[in-house]
């Protein structure tokens, strides 16, 4: 399967809205897997004890493969999913909200509270907003010690990402290459180095850009 770029909030942040006198915070926060995103609804949670609610969704995965969430006590499809309706017409990944409310003595009705929570998490996205992730295939160069500081200059003069350099006998670079310059970066390398540089492909990863 092809990984896909996608969006996410670069770190964690919250907003804060009223409605009829309801305080609706949102907190969103980057969450790589569900661990994450359940280590922030707990921390909310424990930050502010005294709120009514504390409604949640998250979405994980580049293509989405995870979407949970939860009413925390509202009427059942009236803030976890419209949160979770908003976070994917958004196109956002990797990510987990939280709506914190303090009930403020009106009723909003199935209709207000669907509005509240999905509006909620839209302005804050809006307020935040968000990075692009792309993916790259992790690959490490192996050269000799003679090739290798112009090689990690080069690499770099062409704009591509050097995560680390490793020196042992020999020097091992280990960078990130877009999937579709896999084969244009093989021609280059083999031309920059004379042919005396393995290559040598990992997994895939995402970096912001």
């Amino acid at each position: 399967m092809e990984e896909q770029q996608y969006r996410t909030v670069a770190r964690e942040g919250e907003y804060e809205t009223e409605v009829k006198r309801s305080r609706f915070l949102t907190t969103l926060a980057p969450a790589a897997t569900e661990a994450d995103a359940r280590a922030v609804i707990r921390r909310v949670r424990e930050r502010h004890p005294g709120a009514t609610h504390h409604c949640w969704a998250y979405v994980i995965g580049a293509s989405g493969a995870v979407q949970k969430s939860s009413d925390d006590g509202e009427p059942g499809g009236t803030a976890g999913v419209p949160m979770l309706q908003m976070l994917l017409r958004r196109e956002v990944r990797d990510i987990v909200a939280v709506v914190t409310r303090w009930f403020g003595g009106v009723q909003l009705g199935a209709g207000g509270l669907i509005r509240a929570y999905g509006g909620a998490v839209g302005h804050t996205l809006d307020v935040l907003g968000t990075v692009a992730r792309r993916p790259v295939r992790l690959a490490t160069v192996t050269v000799d010690h003679q090739r290798a500081g112009k090689l990690e200059n080069d690499l770099r003069a062409t704009g591509r990402t050097v995560r680390e350099v490793r020196y042992g006998d020999r020097v091992r670079i280990e960078i990130g290459v877009a999937e579709g310059d896999l084969d244009r970066f093989r021609d280059w390398l083999a031309d920059a180095t004379a042919g005396a540089a393995a290559l040598e492909l990992g997994g895939v990863t995402y970096v912001e850009g």
